[in-house]
């Protein structure tokens, strides 16, 4: 049995992990931490959880927590992570940050995307980016896992293959992608008040959002090479989601066979990517409440361009599903455990 702690516990991620461990066989939550409801209980700030959790909120006491737990999960925003970190915490246990403060390499790329100084720039690249159906026998020996966001996971796995094998100029890469609410987290904000967000769309963060380098980097080095894209986020008025549209020029002369034969033999065989039958396009609703991500592609000889799609759920693939599966790969279980559960719908 792995003793489990949370930093952040009462966001939405760290909830939806909550929520996923109770679920696993071999996981103990010794450690609901939260900054603003210390010694109230958990159950109270999520009232779903009544009579199934009886704890209290603790802090973020993170140097307290790893003498206590094997694996810290940290759903926190940006920053906190690096500030808390240490090599005796390390030593302890593993790490698992769900913020992007040791997703990129370069520290500089890392403040100036988000505009604060980074607090432990030593453990960059001993980071293991933890996009486990890519970088799973890196994760297998981490200390310190940077889960990866909930755009980037979509985009990169949507994208991957083709930049891997040099179907498409990963230079002409568009990514369209839409997000629901949960995805700007549970802190009061204007902009995500129902009467702000119901019956519209928006794109925001056009041209500056940050996602954009970690997804730059990470097919960069699939790519072989360095990458520039166009990464435009959309808010819809729904609760969890992201489904992504990628459009790029083909560099080779392919067919929907060809295609689907590259993504079968990087995917062919992963529990959690479902590539769907020819001419079926992704959809959010099916892979709700899943850690499942829906690919799908078509290809356009008219623009000699391939559009790609790719679905799921941001606070489960996008973040505490994810998290969960780099525990598993962590700790030697099965990497689907505490993650079986079917899509919900409706």
């Amino acid at each position: 049995m792995v003793k489990v702690g949370i930093i952040g516990a009462t966001g939405y991620a760290g909830q939806e992990l909550v929520r996923l461990l109770l679920g696993h066989k071999e996981a103990e939550i010794v450690w609901y931490g939260s900054r603003s409801y210390i010694d109230k209980d958990y159950s109270e700030v999520y009232g779903n959880l009544f009579e199934i959790v009886d704890a209290k909120c603790m802090d973020d006491n993170m140097d307290e927590l790893s003498k206590k737990a094997d694996v810290i999960f940290t759903a926190t925003p940006q920053g906190l992570c690096a500030s808390l970190i240490n090599e005796e915490i390390l030593e302890r246990c593993k790490v698992i940050d769900l913020s992007a403060d040791f997703r990129l390499k370069d520290v500089s790329v890392y403040e100036k995307w988000y505009k604060i100084e980074h607090k432990s720039p030593q453990y960059i690249d001993e980071a293991v980016y933890g996009l486990c159906e890519i970088n799973r026998e890196d994760i297998r020996g981490a200390r310190l896992i940077a889960n990866p966001g909930c755009y980037t996971t979509c985009s990169i796995l949507s994208l991957y293959p083709l930049v891997k094998e040099q179907i498409i100029d990963a230079n002409t890469i568009i990514v369209d992608a839409k997000s629901g609410t949960s995805g700007a987290g549970r802190g009061a904000k204007v902009a995500n008040l129902f009467c702000e967000v119901n019956e519209s769309m928006k794109a925001y963060g056009v041209t500056t959002h940050r996602h954009t380098p970690e997804i730059e980097e990470q097919l960069g080095i699939a790519n072989g090479s360095p990458i520039t894209i166009n990464f435009t986020p959309h808010l819809v008025p729904m609760n969890r989601g992201i489904l992504v549209t990628a459009y790029a020029s083909l560099k080779k002369d392919v067919t929907e066979s060809d295609v689907r034969a590259i993504y079968e033999k990087y995917y062919g065989n992963e529990r959690f990517i479902r590539l769907l039958k020819q001419g079926t396009c992704p959809e959010t609703r099916f892979v709700e409440g899943s850690n499942y991500t829906d690919i799908g592609f078509v290809l356009d000889k008219r623009t000699n361009r391939i559009v790609v799609m790719g679905a799921l759920d941001n606070l489960v693939k996008g973040a505490a599903g994810q998290a969960v599966q780099n525990m598993n790969i962590v700790s030697g279980f099965d990497e689907t455990e505490g993650l079986k559960m079917p899509p919900m719908f409706p």
